[in-house]
């Protein structure tokens, strides 16, 4: 076949290496190329972002396929017009290629897909961009939301120079993606599509700040080492008890829902997807997606690629890559050092001239390949760009590998050089470390939403941030907010800090018809945080886990706030119904039953059931409506496994509260929970548990079947909000008024009943 490489760097120089390896590839031509790619292969003078162009370039020469490299040309859309001439083309259309174009877009593809990401708010003007980094707190990452080739993020301690960033995109016309910072270290994983199936290939890690220790700004990438093992023994166990390796983890948590995301919109991603992710203490979360081979983790890569590249990319171009693709590698490590002009990242010098490249090639186990070059009037090398060289070494281990490619690097010179000397030292020193207690699991999806008992920070639509009501509280920082509550993670330095826990603040905000109201009810947050830590100790007495580790927080929300572990939490409300009533009456009198369980017949509102039933829902996110689901369709969310675990902790649950409510005379009607695993994988009880905004309570002495009940809950505040009193209509999507005072006092002191009548105790405040 014959193949035009499209791209000046050194990604497509390591591209046209492995091409001419693959016996099946007669021809590699390369347009424009450098003066590396040009001393192995033809290069034509062509604009690699003028779609139309190289479109005819590839016409004209007869090529078979053409591989788009940079994110350049993908985002003008040159791989559509390649294909709009008939000829295959390895790339991304220009709509798939949002994905590395725009974060915002991306981070909105990850929600949809519920792919583990860093919580993010997509900003453009500067009020907004001081209110995100002082809710994320430091260190502050802050990205340019387009294309920066590799330098348009910011991750600093110094808030000012954080913000200085983000005025300077607006400034230029842009906006900001500012994110929370991920702890631990970072891994590049490529994944080859073809649209619709996908094929992994080895991780590998890169460093992308210009000096040793990881100092000074943000580059494009100054070396790059692979495989990693240190990420040998990061396993997982799903719900039918197999293990995965990372790789597996990632194409089953990141890449395959997100190209599946991609699909289900009309626009399948073809090419390369780059998954930038950390391994941090909470398990993997993506920092970035880019639409094309990273460099320089592919002059890595690459090297070590012993499958033929040009059959693997024309599949994957013509969508025959097939569903159980496989890859061949060859032994041993591969590691790479980039070399830079002077003043890079900032404005590097052009025109030196570079010596020594012949040698370092003679060296066994060296290549050399070139990005940033030129060949000047007297046919000499010169430097022509940023990232000059990548020199790579390849060995039986990774010191040997590295050994080599610094040995390369010594032999080339030119006048303001620099390159990092700490590639892979850190792995070579056996000093990266992952939590042994992190896995990860297949049945348990992250909250994409602000959920209040989220594992994962939300993304907020473009312009907006976390709820401007949030307190600062020294020690942490405020994250997210639900409904009714806030969430906080530990500050850097705080005593929490380091340890996977969130700070849940009730407020006294009040939610009805799925709308937060504008009037609060006074107490609120204390009455029902009260409850929920006084049926933690029920629960816990009778052998049932829950995730409170704490009720020692800041003073200014004492009472109303607790220290939780931060779970994995399952996405389905827990529903157990001892009576029938509500939605649960609802579904009966249309079917017979609830969520497909069939129910005696003659039920009527109020009626105590047979026995109690599970009736799960989904999890909705913040303005939607939870909505009943079957326990069949639970388990194809979550696993049989799950699932069945759900509904026995559930039951259990609801037997037991509802024992201990019948003694204090209060009939426990249903009872919605949630689960998450904690670290170990043992499921545990979360959120706020058995108050009367999870659960219907009513009163022994006056239960009557066949009529509603009065209940211990905000009963009066829907009763008001559905009179002709308060003026409002429910279905024209407006906001609800605020509410009368004597609404208010009545529905405080319905919470307060519950308290004392299920306690036993008068709540003092």
């Amino acid at each position: 076949m014959k193949v035009l490489v499209v791209g000046p760097g050194g990604r497509e120089h390591a591209i046209v290496r492995a091409l001419l390896r693959d016996e099946a590839v007669t021809t590699v031509e390369a347009a424009p190329g450098n003066a590396g790619i040009a001393a192995q292969v033809r290069c034509h003078s062509v604009d690699a972002q003028d779609g139309a162009a190289v479109a005819a370039l590839a016409v004209a020469g007869g090529f078979d396929l053409v591989v788009i490299g940079p994110e350049a040309p993908l985002a003008a859309g040159v791989a559509d017009a390649v294909r709009e001439a008939g000829i295959p083309a390895f790339g991304p259309s220009a709509s798939a290629a949002r994905l590395e174009a725009s974060k915002a877009f991306a981070k909105e593809i990850m929600a949809a897909a519920e792919v583990p990401t860093a919580g993010a708010v997509h900003v453009s003007d500067l009020a907004a961009a001081q209110d995100a980094v002082d809710r994320f707190g430091a260190p502050y990452v802050v990205k340019d939301d387009g294309l920066a080739a590799g330098k348009g993020v910011v991750v600093t301690d110094d808030r000012a120079e954080a913000l200085a960033h983000a005025q300077a995109c607006f400034a230029a016309g842009g906006s900001v993606v500012i994110e929370e910072f991920l702890d631990g270290p970072e891994v590049s994983l490529f994944v080859l599509s073809d649209g619709v199936n996908l094929v992994p290939l080895s991780p590998a890690q890169d460093f992308k700040r210009i000096f040793n220790d990881d100092a000074g700004p943000n580059t494009g990438g100054m070396g790059a080492y692979t495989p990693l093992d240190w990420l040998t023994g990061y396993t997982e166990t799903d719900a039918a008890g197999a293990q995965r390796d990372f790789v597996q983890i990632v194409v089953d948590t990141v890449a395959a829902p997100t190209l599946a995301e991609m699909s289900r919109r009309g626009t399948p991603f073809v090419g390369v997807l780059y998954c930038g992710l950390a391994v941090t203490s909470r398990g993997v979360r993506v920092i970035e997606f880019n639409a094309r081979f990273g460099d320089p983790e592919t002059q890595a890569v690459l090297e070590r690629l012993a499958t033929p590249l040009g059959q693997l990319l024309l599949d994957c171009a013509t969508g025959s890559l097939g569903r159980a693709r496989t890859l061949d590698w060859a032994q041993g490590y591969a590691a790479d050092v980039v070399m830079a002009a002077e003043n890079y990242p900032e404005t590097p010098r052009r025109g030196d001239v570079i010596t020594g490249t012949a040698q370092a090639e003679n060296l066994d186990g060296v290549a050399v390949l070139h990005a940033g070059t030129a060949a000047d009037d007297q046919g000499r090398l010169t430097t022509n760009g940023g990232r000059v060289l990548a020199v790579v070494g390849t060995g039986d281990s990774l010191a040997e590998a590295v050994q080599r490619a610094y040995a390369g690097v010594q032999e080339i010179s030119w006048e303001g050089e620099q390159h990092r000397t700490d590639i892979a030292a850190k792995a070579l020193a056996g000093e990266i470390q992952l939590r042994s207690d992190v896995q990860l699991r297949s049945d348990v999806q992250l909250d994409a939403g602000p959920s209040e008992s989220a594992a994962r920070l939300p993304v907020h639509p473009a312009g907006e941030t976390a709820d401007q009501s949030a307190e600062d509280l020294p020690g942490w920082v405020h994250v997210s907010s639900g409904k009714v509550r806030e969430l906080y993670r530990p500050a850097p330095g705080s005593p929490w800090d380091g340890q996977d826990v969130i700070l849940m603040v009730a407020s006294d905000r009040i939610s009805a018809y799925d709308h937060v109201l504008s009037s609060p009810i006074p107490d609120k947050g204390i009455i029902l945080t009260q409850l929920s830590l006084w049926w933690f100790d029920q629960l816990e007495a009778a052998g049932i886990s829950h995730h409170v580790v704490s009720v020692e927080v800041p003073e200014a929300v004492a009472g109303r706030a607790m220290i939780c572990r931060n779970l994995q939490m399952i996405q389905a409300e827990c529903i157990a119904r001892g009576y029938l009533t509500g939605s649960g009456l609802a579904d009966y009198r249309e079917t017979g039953g609830v969520t497909g369980l069939v129910l005696p017949e003659g039920l009527t509102d109020g009626s105590a059931l047979p026995e109690p039933i599970f009736t799960p829902s989904s999890k909705a996110a913040q303005g939607d409506h939870d909505e009943n689901i079957s326990f069949e369709t639970l388990t194809e969310t979550v696993g049989v496994q799950v699932a069945t675990q759900l509904r026995d902790a559930t039951l259990r649950i609801y037997v037991l509260a509802e024992e201990i409510c019948r003694e204090a005379g209060v009939i426990l009607a249903d009872t919605k929970l949630e689960f998450g695993f904690d670290p170990g994988g043992a499921l545990t009880v979360a959120d706020e548990v058995l108050t009367p905004d999870s659960s219907r309570f009513w009163p022994a002495e006056s239960w009557e079947p066949g009529a509603a009940q009065p209940s211990f809950d905000k009963q009066f505040v829907r009763d008001w909000l559905t009179s002709a009193a308060s003026g409002w209509d429910r279905s024209a999507g407006q906001a609800p008024p605020a509410l009368p005072q004597e609404v208010i006092g009545a529905t405080r002191q319905r919470y307060l009943d519950a308290y004392q009548r299920l306690t036993g105790t008068e709540l003092v405040f």
